[in-house]
């Protein structure tokens, strides 16, 4: 079985595809075509990619960057039509429209740094009086954390259109899934793949979660201020540790493997659904325009 590195998102109606050198976003329009959108990857995206740890950073802030985009992409399909005011947009309307990327990345990181690492931190404070012990306090963090993230996913799952957004997910991993076995991007093969990836972005937070626990425990509980700044200034790390491990565990077929990716698959279950053939349709077109020529360029 071949290890591309190619991955992708679920977007509205919609797969984004990432390979060696392009991004494709193939979206559904309510009209029944596909509409798709292809660019090309920036070139320094090659260097920094050499680096460990160096380039799980930089990794997860360019998905979340290019994650936006594809959503806004998709977005504008679906928008309701609404009549437009008269008068000319303010400075501050302007410079909203200008920058929305860039406002929409810094938005989602805040609100998860604040729902997944300062929430857990600030229950726990609360509890210190209780948990005296600095490992009992950490522990009790880590499991907060774990039960704020797996409640957070299972929430938002039963919404109708995040239920679609998770149906296309399941599209894109069959679809990568077939491609890594030398079969022909068709429906009927791609359908008989499962959905479960352990390359997964699921697979992944999930991986950030363990990797914070054990990283965090290293510290003591001087005094809540001292703990929040502590958990920023390592987030970097923990990404980039964290990508080397689902990394390994894209090229990998351990049991060692297995083990470390079970809960990210078990989470999958949750955050992808079976597709229905236009789903894949929409999945396939995404995956076939980021391909290349040289079979071994996306190689993991």
């Amino acid at each position: 079985m071949k290890k591309t590195s190619i991955g992708g998102q679920a977007v509205i109606e919609g797969v984004m595809m990432k390979g060696p050198e392009d991004i494709a976003i193939a979206v559904r329009k309510p009209d029944g075509e596909i509409a798709l959108k292809k660019e090309k990857l920036k070139s320094n995206r090659k260097k920094i990619s050499k680096t460990p740890i160096i380039r799980g950073i930089f990794a997860f802030i360019d998905s979340m960057v290019i994650g936006v985009k594809a959503l806004s992409y998709s977005a504008e399909f679906f928008e309701e039509e609404e009549e437009k005011p008269d008068k000319k947009p303010t400075k501050f309307e302007n410079f909203m429209e200008k920058n929305m990327i860039p406002i929409a990345v810094v938005l989602s990181i805040a609100f998860s740094v604040g729902m997944f690492i300062l929430l857990p931190t600030f229950a726990v404070s609360l509890l210190a009086p209780v948990a005296k012990k600095p490992i009992i306090m950490n522990m009790m963090e880590g499991i907060i954390r774990i039960i704020i993230f797996i409640s957070y996913i299972a929430i938002i799952s039963k919404m109708k259109d995040i239920a679609r957004v998770f149906e296309y997910h399941g599209a894109e991993h069959k679809s990568i899934f077939c491609y890594e076995n030398g079969e022909e991007l068709t429906v009927e093969n791609v359908r008989k793949y499962t959905r479960l990836h352990p390359r997964c972005g699921t697979s992944f937070l999930f991986i950030v979660m363990i990797v914070s626990i054990l990283l965090f425990s290293l510290f003591k509980w001087p005094n809540i201020l001292v703990r929040v700044v502590t958990r920023i200034a390592l987030l970097p790390i923990v990404a980039g540790i964290s990508y080397e491990i689902i990394k390994w565990a894209g090229r990998s077929d351990s049991k060692l493997v297995s083990i470390v990716s079970a809960p990210g698959m078990w989470l999958q279950k949750i955050t992808t659904r079976e597709p229905d053939d236009s789903q894949i349709e929409v999945a396939i077109e995404a995956l076939k325009n980021v391909l290349v020529e040289d079979k071994d360029a996306d190689l993991w």
